[in-house]
């Protein structure tokens, strides 16, 4: 059996490609890092919201990442209302528990899931949110209950900061 020696020319063409790997991976990251989003992208990832002036029963709009946000502080009729709907009456059936952490507050994109318009709050059939571009109602929770609309409206991720400030995103 013959054994193989290391000689000087092995320890070379090891150290040349420990070299050239090394070169390769200084020469590819910064073409990758600069794929990463800049701070002021990173900067709209989430946004705090003040709703101590919200008063039962109304609506705000927030911008969120370039999208209306619609907020609603419920009342109590309105809390018992979207609970109280049966999930075989709705075309994308969801509980309203599923839909808003604190039955209070509501928290969706407000943009209609049909093609993407803004619709109307506190309209339709349903006393929630109407599309008048193609008709699609939604309820008191944002769940589609007519029209062309495939989906609920989107509920992002969001947490309540304390209890005046909601953190979207």
């Amino acid at each position: 059996m013959s054994e193989k020696k290391t000689n000087r020319r092995d320890f070379l063409f090891t150290a040349t490609y420990a070299v050239g790997a090394v070169g390769v991976g200084a020469t590819v990251w910064p073409m990758i890092d600069q794929m990463n989003p800049d701070a002021s992208v990173k900067a709209l990832a989430s946004t705090e919201v003040d709703v101590s002036s919200v008063s039962p029963g109304k609506t705000i709009t927030v911008l969120w990442r370039g999208k209306p946000v619609f907020i609603r502080r419920r009342t109590e009729e309105e809390i018992t209302e979207a609970k109280s709907v049966k999930l075989e009456d709705l075309k994308d059936p969801q509980k309203d528990e599923d839909r808003a952490k604190n039955p209070e507050w509501l928290v969706m994109l407000g943009v209609c899931t049909h093609l993407g318009c803004v619709p109307l709050d506190q309209k339709g059939d349903y006393n929630g949110w109407f599309c008048p571009c193609h008709g699609s109602h939604y309820d008191i929770s944002g769940r589609i209950r007519k029209g062309p609309a495939p989906t609920n409206m989107e509920v992002p991720k969001y947490e309540f900061v304390n209890a005046n400030t909601i953190k979207i995103g």
